[in-house]
């Protein structure tokens, strides 16, 4: 029997937000007052406070065919906390802002919610408040993210200087590839009514795409080990885009190698399968939402015992230009060619 629905008229706007936040825990001491009032009321004593923004657009960052709405809230906020960890901060609250269509029920925004809260949870960040308003077409959401970071450990992109190590957590590429596979499920799909997608043996590269982590954990180990990296951003775009971000506001070059891009072992059959480099795939597809950043040369030793963490190669002197050293020893100048948000 199909589940009666809730229209969110139903609720209005204010009974909407109550039902969807209702029941939220305060868990961090710089958050004084969450949702409840006019503005949400914050507090940070000798900190550098972090703010973040990022807007998402159906049709645009998101396809609902197969993206579950509980998955999109939780992807949602996380890119946010990914953006704090990038400044090697903490994220500590987040708002968030909904445009919903008439073919959204209350039900649809609860799912989303549930993501969302899902993310709060794991990360440790309060829901401090938040807009809501109609659209005219699909679903737009927007979240803030505000976070901390004490003075003397704040990361910028800025900081990179010559023979600086080159790293990245995880492995790239993988996001992209799962969103190949989605993209090819969806066509085949068309005209099916009973349709089974075949993810079987890629699970880890639709997970990469739809369910992303921000990397806490390298955080909370390079803290552990006391390295505070020179220059940080994460790769939501692409790791040559990002990759020449630092190089430009650092004023310096770089050389990685390509025998040293880590890589899933699920993303190269994927690539194999759908005949797209693989490379190319791991320099500018996007997404993966991994730290890469820039340490002083005398930290090896100490980044080798640290897991997760692939050393790709090292900042150069501007005028060497931004390279990739092939396998067969060539070299390749990097183009921003990931993800244009504008294009």
């Amino acid at each position: 029997m199909k589940q009666i629905e809730t229209e969110i008229a139903q609720l209005g706007e204010f009974g909407l937000i109550e039902h969807i936040t209702n029941g939220i825990n305060i868990k961090n001491i710089s958050t004084k007052k969450g949702v409840g009032d006019d503005c949400a009321v914050l507090n940070y004593t000798d900190k550098e406070v972090l703010i973040s923004t990022d807007l998402l657009l159906e049709g645009v960052h998101f396809d609902l065919t197969y993206v579950p709405l509980k998955h999109l809230g939780y992807k949602a906020a996380v890119v946010n906390f990914s953006d704090i960890y990038a400044m090697n901060g903490t994220p500590r609250q987040i708002v968030v802002g909904l445009g919903i269509s008439k073919r959204f029920t209350v039900e649809h925004i609860e799912a989303l919610y549930e993501g969302i809260r899902l993310a709060c949870e794991i990360y440790g960040v309060d829901l401090v408040g938040g807009d809501t308003t109609s659209s005219k077409a699909g679903l737009t959401i927007s979240i803030t993210c505000i976070g901390e970071v004490s003075k003397d450990e704040i990361v910028y992109r800025s900081g990179a200087k010559d023979t600086d190590l080159i790293c990245v957590s995880g492995d790239l590429g993988a996001a992209y590839m799962g969103l190949q596979l989605l993209e090819r499920e969806k066509i085949a799909s068309v005209g099916q009514s009973d349709f089974q997608p075949k993810f079987e043996g890629k699970e880890y590269l639709v997970e990469r795409q739809l369910k992303p982590e921000a990397r806490k954990d390298i955080i909370e180990n390079l803290r552990k080990n006391n390295i505070i990296p020179t220059a940080m951003i994460d790769v939501s775009d692409g790791l040559s885009s990002e990759l020449l971000h630092i190089c430009k506001q650092s004023n310096s070059g770089c050389r990685i190698y390509e025998d040293r891009l880590p890589i899933d072992y699920q993303t190269a059959i994927m690539a194999e399968e759908l005949n797209m480099n693989l490379v190319t795939a791991a320099l500018n597809g996007g997404e993966d939402y991994e730290l890469l950043f820039t340490v002083p040369l005398h930290y090896h030793e100490q980044l080798e015992k640290i897991g997760g963490i692939k050393i790709i190669g090292h900042i150069t002197k501007e005028d060497l230009g931004c390279a990739m050293i092939t396998r067969d020893g060539n070299e390749i100048y990097l183009k921003a060619q990931g993800w244009n948000h504008l294009q």
